[in-house]
């Protein structure tokens, strides 16, 4: 019988498997430096006055009128009379409400007494919408007066690169600096960039932090007390910087590792995405069976387990999809208390925004079919002002 192959000698890719990964790096920085000219760095559209009279919670004519009055930040003002505002501005404004205002609280800031939120997105699978919804619940947060610190935990770090870092050229340094278990440990705020969010920065990501799989259990099979209790780790690292924000978003990897595991440890709350379909449903079970019980062993061996509250919460949810609804409305039977009662909607805007590293908070919404546009954003909006009560809550506010 003539053999398949007439020869099996070994080809060795690894040299073409890196020229590829250094063509795609080189063209994903052409593209960064052309579309934020002149040195890459991400810039922020203006808000409308209905934007921002949303954001704060006032309505549309107590803006104008503030404007009319010259009272707060001036805005851009098109030849039709439309008022726009840019973040900082937005941030001047609400200042302006808080010290001016009757009762309404403008500046949502932590008050004495008010512990860091500090909220994990995860999931065991990919592609459930988990860094999508990290990204635009932090800077929802940041645009209604939170101050926040966004930490990417994913070596793939896809968080990064939608705030406009691109880990390989810019040599930023990731939370595993302040998580290592040797003398080089660095403070976590030498480790936080500012993004084009005012109130929102971030600790990038990149494939450094996979070092931190590694070392645990070489540490934790030590005599050191270090790697025994490594889900102290994120905890202690927020300390020296519990003062200056309000809510810590951490965008954890699509895995039950140490990284996760050490993020949930140091967590107030946890978010839970999950797509709607059967064989994502049942990964999920298999996740929260092993997340159950590696807690339970943590807890066991001395974490303080200080979880506020914790959501499923549907992504990607298309409503006519009738398997996709029959799903959705039998994880609601089972788990009602503890699903988001918002879903965020599958739309193109958000994948069209994503083609160009941007979330539909920074898009032009005359870059989109409007009905399309306004869809997808009232579904974020529900759903970040749901978890935004949920924060509220757990500080005891009304």
């Amino acid at each position: 019988m003539k053999p398949l192959f007439d020869s099996l000698e070994e080809i060795d890719f690894s040299k073409e498997i890196l020229e590829n990964g250094e063509l795609i790096s080189d063209k994903l920085n052409l593209l960064r430096t052309e579309q934020y000219p002149p040195n890459a760095q991400k810039g922020l559209r203006l808000f409308s006055s209905n934007e921002v009279a949303d954001f704060i919670g006032v309505t549309q004519n107590h803006i104008k009128k503030l404007h009319l009055d010259g009272k707060g930040p001036s805005p851009e003002v098109t030849a039709s009379g439309r008022r726009f505002y840019s973040a900082q501005q937005m941030l001047e404004l609400r200042e302006y409400l808080d010290k001016n205002g009757r009762s309404q609280q403008y500046v949502p800031h932590r008050k004495n007494g008010e512990i860091l939120q500090v909220i994990s997105v995860v999931n065991f699978k990919g592609g459930s919408g988990k860094t999508t919804t990290a990204a635009h619940l932090a800077q929802y947060l940041a645009l209604t007066g939170h101050r926040v610190l966004a930490i990417d935990l994913d070596p793939q770090a896809s968080l990064t690169a939608l705030h406009g870092i691109q880990p390989e050229l810019d040599q930023n340094p990731s939370l595993y600096e302040a998580l290592r278990y040797d003398d080089q440990r660095k403070p976590i705020s030498g480790l936080i960039r500012s993004t084009n969010f005012p109130g929102l920065d971030i600790v990038p990501a990149n494939l450094e932090l996979q070092e931190y799989e590694y070392d645990t259990p070489l540490a934790a099979s030590s005599k050191s007390s270090d790697g025994r209790f490594f889900f102290t780790r994120i905890t202690n690292a927020l300390k020296e910087v519990d003062d200056k924000y309000d809510v810590v978003i951490i965008d954890c990897p699509p895995q039950l590792g140490y990284l996760t595991l050490t993020s949930l440890s140091a967590s107030t709350a946890v978010l839970i995405t999950v797509h709607p379909q059967m064989l994502d449903v049942m990964s999920m079970s298999q996740f929260l069976l092993m997340l159950g019980g590696i807690l339970e062993s943590i807890k066991e061996a001395g974490a303080a387990v200080k979880l506020k509250w914790f959501r499923y919460l549907v992504t990607r949810y298309e409503p006519q999809d009738n398997p996709q609804a029959q799903m959705t409305g039998f994880l609601q039977a089972l788990f009602n208390k503890r699903m988001l009662k918002n879903q965020m909607l599958k739309s193109t805007a958000i994948s069209d925004a994503g083609i160009t590293k941007q979330t539909l908070y920074e898009v032009e919404r005359n870059n989109f079919t409007r009905a399309t546009y306004d869809r997808a954003l009232e579904s974020l909006n529900a759903v970040n002002g749901e978890v935004v009560e949920l924060v509220h809550k757990a500080w005891g506010r009304k």
